[in-house]
């Protein structure tokens, strides 16, 4: 009798030691290491006993916050961040008489520019030669990297692993390189402020996978095209799923923007990505409660194998999303070298010209042209077709200074063949001898199109098509 009380005893005592132990617990995104977004309300969150109360002292303020939890025991609270700096330390502590919790602290904090990074392979590419290059001097105190790891759900998650590591030769050989050489320039751009840089990619998935599943069920479009994706077993295939485990876990945190580099899984039902990246981007933006700036990275060339167009397409599409608001496309058919490999190398460009878009849209710095070169009218004038531009005040060149390439003109027969080209500081003009009545021009609309033709500020115009036909499969 005396030996089964003191077992009771024992396990009485242990349980009510790990209630109170346990009673503030914080997401694996807050902790040590971390970076908040500036002059906003960062959101910080997590979980404790049922209606707890404490108090939250952030080092770079005077006055404190006081926290209590649901009736469930979840907690959310906004602190006020200054303008970039630290490092700075949180503590939270429970206020409760009857079950007093040993306080948390969170050391190392900066406050800075928060950006997420998502997509497949592309823009989960880490170590390459660019990066290889600068590692010896990789070490940068003022930008942290969190790699939310791999993980998929039937149903929303609460919780997403990761841990915040400050840059340095071993953490940047595992992290997104165009995302490094994104937040690289910002920081340089903007006066060397702490970077804070969230990657949650996986290679090879399909965007229906990172948006909700309701999305997709939404629209029968979407819905048929999800329906088609092809089940591989070495990643999850349903739709919804890594929106679930690794987008929905993390939207409590408070970032400045987005940043998408994925498209290639979605070229055989290039038909419906339209509507399922306005619609990921919409639902992204409610999860979070932020209307932020979405930058994305249009898909290079390459062979696909089942049809002359459908990367084109899938181009095609992504291009339409521009139109969505607060959005904005990098084009990167001049960073490829080898049309048969999927995953080009120069992934510093890339970056950069996200940072551009950032740079000049985010944060209001004045860059005469930061964005590639858009069609906006033709005219048909005596035998030729007259293309007019956004973003070209200053005209166009061709990378190697050879004969302009890719554009292509038919008459009403949908007949394509090469087309003459001239530029001109307002326009470039197409035509063909083999034309006589031109009706529509088409520039780069092929998978594998590498155009020599730039603005002269650089940046390759994006392709595009001025007919409606249907495409060949």
């Amino acid at each position: 009798m005396k030996k089964s009380f003191l077992i009771g005893l024992i396990i009485t005592n242990f349980l009510f030691v790990f209630r109170a132990v346990a009673q503030i617990r914080l997401p694996s995104i807050i902790s040590d290491n971390m970076v908040l977004q500036q002059n906003s309300e960062a959101t910080l969150w997590g979980w404790s006993g049922a209606s707890e109360r404490f108090i939250i002292t952030a080092s770079w303020k005077e006055e404190v916050d006081t926290v209590q939890a649901s009736n469930i025991g979840k907690w959310k609270a906004k602190i006020k961040t200054p303008a970039a700096g630290g490092p700075y330390t949180i503590t939270l502590k429970g206020l409760s008489r009857f079950r007093p919790s040993p306080s948390i602290e969170l050391k190392n904090i900066m406050i800075g520019e928060v950006w997420l990074l998502s997509g497949q392979s592309n823009m989960a590419m880490s170590n390459n030669s660019q990066i290889r290059e600068i590692l010896p001097n990789a070490a940068n105190n003022n930008m942290r990297f969190f790699h939310v790891d791999e993980r998929a759900a039937e149903h929303l998650q609460d919780y997403a692993t990761g841990e915040w590591v400050t840059c340095n030769e071993e953490t940047l050989r595992r992290f997104s390189a165009a995302g490094y050489f994104f937040g690289k320039k910002v920081q340089e751009e903007m006066g060397n402020i702490p970077i804070g840089l969230i990657q949650s990619t996986w290679s090879g998935t399909p965007i229906e996978l990172w948006e909700p599943a309701s999305v997709i069920e939404s629209d029968p479009i979407m819905k048929k095209a999800a329906s088609e994706i092809v089940v591989k077993t070495h990643r999850p295939h349903q739709p919804g799923y890594l929106y679930n485990a690794m987008i929905y876990p993390i939207s409590n945190y408070t970032i400045k923007g987005a940043l998408w580099y994925q498209g290639e899984s979605n070229t055989p039902r290039a038909y419906a990505y339209e509507k399922m990246l306005n619609g990921m981007i919409g639902a992204w933006r409610e999860a979070f409660q932020n209307d932020f700036p979405f930058y994305y990275v249009q898909i290079a060339p390459w062979t696909y194998e089942t049809s002359l167009y459908e990367g084109a397409l899938l181009q095609e599409a992504q291009a339409k999303s521009l139109t969505y608001p607060k959005t904005g496309m990098v084009v990167i058919t001049d960073l490829v070298d080898d049309v048969t490999n999927l995953h080009p190398q120069n992934k510093k460009d890339v970056g950069e010209r996200l940072a551009l878009l950032a740079l000049a849209e985010t944060y209001g710095k004045k860059i005469p042209v930061y964005k590639s070169p858009v069609l906006k009218t033709m005219e048909i004038v005596k035998g030729k077709a007259n293309l007019y531009f956004s973003d070209a005040p200053n005209g166009f060149m061709t990378k190697d200074g050879g004969k302009p390439t890719e554009f292509m003109i038919a008459g009403s027969d949908q007949n394509f063949v090469p087309a003459d080209v001239k530029l001109e500081k307002d326009k470039i003009v197409v035509s063909s001898k083999d034309v006589k009545e031109p009706v529509a021009v088409r520039f780069s609309f092929r998978n594998d199109a590498i155009s020599n033709v730039l603005s002269k500020e650089g940046f390759p115009i994006v392709p595009f098509r001025t007919d409606v036909w249907e495409i060949p499969e």
